[in-house]
């Protein structure tokens, strides 16, 4: 062949397969190119199948049927076009029913004489390989094996430049596949989502911002995100926003208080996250769930809760005083009579009747003390007229004195006035926590410590007793009958305080309970 012909073919080949984008296009095409420029028969085309590391006959010419099922797959290193393909160089063979490396049965069968493959590469790599056979002998000049592998390194780009295509296009619609599937969960979302430049301008929202907020999304979009902020929200949206783009990720939702339309108010449970693009912020998504009628019926029932913990506490006063005053009162006369009863002459009672009148006397006084015990625990006097810290010592007391266990109270702090409401509450939470060392710890040892800090009170009560596991959640208690420690927290909760057990089985015990001083 001319060196004029072997250009022009190697020109119009680079034209054509330069149009191509899918290989479909492309192999029918090249199979005739070769076919013609090399005066052969016989043409196979195989392309290289990365994830199996095998061979796969794309395209032929010339060959039956069955024949090209038998060599439909080859593998790396078997047979001449998997060896072409392992080491990357061209081979060639004179009598091909001879050679050892070619599928010899199938070759005879089909009568082939001389083969010459050469690898197509793209890149540096082998994408594939073209076979080119006679059924009569040939020699193949040096020549026609360059010319073939110019032709087979074009296929070659050619093949990859379609498969990047194609990964492209199927990447593209896989896309707008997703982008389409995003828009459609976003728009149907339950929740309220909110998307805004970092000046705030809201650049996109949902169905549910029209609920929440009452504008419709195209209004949504044309406003500032401060617009529904009054505040308090306004700081804490500007808190938020300076942890993001400081780098901090705020992993749990935090609630925030928005204006409607109507100029009512809507309480949510807010998730932002900053959004960036090549590393930059660019916006912040807000992804909020309406929690108002939420939070009016959990302040409903904590106002509720509140005025039955003070009619309790109201009808312990009650009891107490009427147990102080009326059966006290009785308990006593009875005793003085008693007393009477036994000690004058005038009654000339025997020996054994004195005795029984006496036995009736010590058990009155022992009554009377119980009663007097029993009205104290109800309503300790002590809190009301000499403050938190005495009335804690009188249950330290009292613990020691029935348990044998020591009981230790420790101030730290200035001690400040607190409100009627905090004391009761840190009493009563102190009366169950230490009911609870008395009767189920075994402990020998109990300490209540009351911290007063600039902006809240804390107190904790630990003990040396035996522990126990703790639930994830102290109101997963109330589910089984076990109220003491859920009310100790509910009651903190009252005056916007918590409270904390902490207990592991054989480690003792500790509850701690922190309430605001601006709330006490």
């Amino acid at each position: 062949m001319s060196r004029s012909r072997r250009l022009i073919t190697l020109s119009t080949l680079s034209g054509i397969l330069a149009q191509a984008e899918r290989i479909e296009d492309i192999l029918p095409t090249a199979i005739e190119i070769v076919a013609d420029v090399m005066r052969i028969e016989v043409v196979r085309i195989y392309t290289l199948d990365t994830r199996r590391n095998e061979l796969v006959l794309s395209a032929y010419r010339g060959v039956t049927e069955e024949f090209a099922r038998r060599v439909k797959k080859v593998k790396l290193g078997e047979g001449l076009n998997g060896r072409v393909a392992q080491i990357g160089e061209p081979l060639m063979v004179s009598e091909a029913t001879r050679d050892p490396r070619l599928f010899r049965e199938a070759v005879r069968r089909e009568k082939i004489k001389a083969q010459l493959v050469v690898p197509m590469k793209s890149r540096g790599h082998v994408v594939g390989t073209i076979c080119v056979a006679t059924r009569q002998k040939r020699e193949f000049s040096t020549e026609e094996m360059e010319l073939l592998t110019a032709i087979g390194n074009q296929i070659g780009i050619a093949i990859d430049k379609a498969s990047l295509y194609q990964e492209q296009a199927s990447l593209t619609q896989l896309l707008r596949l997703s982008e389409a599937k995003y828009r459609e969960l976003f728009q149907d979302a339950s929740d309220a989502i909110i998307i805004h430049d970092l000046e705030g301008n809201v650049t996109d929202a949902n169905k549910a911002c029209e609920k929440l907020l009452g504008y419709s999304v195209d209004e949504l979009v044309s406003k500032k995100a401060s617009n529904f902020l009054q505040d308090d929200a306004l700081d804490l949206a500007r808190q938020i926003r300076k942890k993001l783009l400081s780098g901090e990720r705020i992993e749990q939702r935090y609630e925030q208080h928005l204006q409607r339309r109507d100029g009512s108010e809507a309480i949510i449970e807010l998730a932002s996250r900053l959004i960036t693009a090549d590393g930059k912020p660019i916006g912040f998504e807000n992804i909020g769930r309406d929690v108002t009628d939420e939070r009016k019926m959990r302040d409903n029932l904590r106002f509720y809760l509140k005025q039955v913990l003070q009619a309790q506490e109201e009808e312990r006063k009650r009891i107490s005083r009427e147990l102080h005053d009326d059966a006290g009162q009785s308990l006593l006369l009875l005793m003085h009579r008693l007393d009477a009863l036994a000690s004058d002459p005038a009654n000339r009672l025997s020996k054994q009747a004195k005795d029984k009148v006496t036995r009736l006397h010590r058990l009155a006084v022992k009554i009377l003390d119980g009663l007097r015990r029993y009205a104290q625990e109800l309503r300790p006097a002590i809190l009301d007229h000499m403050g938190l810290v005495a009335a804690l010592g009188w249950m330290a007391e009292n613990l020691e004195r029935d348990r044998r266990t020591k009981v230790i109270v420790e101030v730290r702090g200035t001690e400040c006035e607190l409100s009627p409401e905090a004391k009761l509450v840190l009493f009563r939470i102190a009366q169950e926590a230490l009911n609870n060392v008395k009767r189920h710890s075994d402990a020998t040892r109990a300490v209540v410590k009351l911290e007063y800090e600039p902006q809240k009170i804390i107190m904790t009560i630990t003990d040396n007793g035996k522990g126990f596991e703790p639930p994830e959640r102290l109101s997963d208690l109330a589910s089984i009958g076990k109220l003491g420690l859920t009310g100790m927290e509910e009651r903190a909760r009252l005056l916007g305080g918590t409270l904390r057990v902490q207990s592991m089985p054989g480690e003792g015990t500790a509850v701690t309970v922190e309430l605001p001083l601006n709330s006490t």
